[in-house]
């Protein structure tokens, strides 16, 4: 099962929080493409198939920013990107943090 990952804990300081940046994960071949159908797809349902937790819809988002930041946004029969494999994504998203931190002194 994979590890409950806290996305917030670069960005918390003396108990309040930074702005969190916009990120992007970019494109690797082990990510995996579905269709999303609206009404049927929802991210916490992908999260939990292919990462083994339903609390990484988060992830899915940043490698589809296209849609926004939202699921709501993500039109019918769109092809959306799943990170993968869920450590992969982690690591992305780990450095993504860190190259936005040695960028912008976060």
């Amino acid at each position: 099962m994979a590890a409950y990952y806290d996305r917030y804990q670069n960005f918390r300081t003396n108990g309040s929080m930074s702005p969190i940046p916009g990120l992007s994960l970019g494109v690797y071949s082990t990510d995996i493409s579905v269709v999303y159908k609206l009404g049927k797809t929802r991210l916490d349902i992908l999260s939990n198939t292919y990462y083994n937790t339903p609390y990484c819809g988060w992830l899915i988002m940043l490698a589809n920013q296209q849609y926004g930041g939202l699921e709501f946004y993500i039109p019918d029969q769109s092809m959306i990107v799943i990170p993968y494999p869920f450590e992969s994504a982690i690591d992305r998203y780990i450095t993504a943090v860190n190259t936005y931190n040695s960028l912008y002194g976060g």
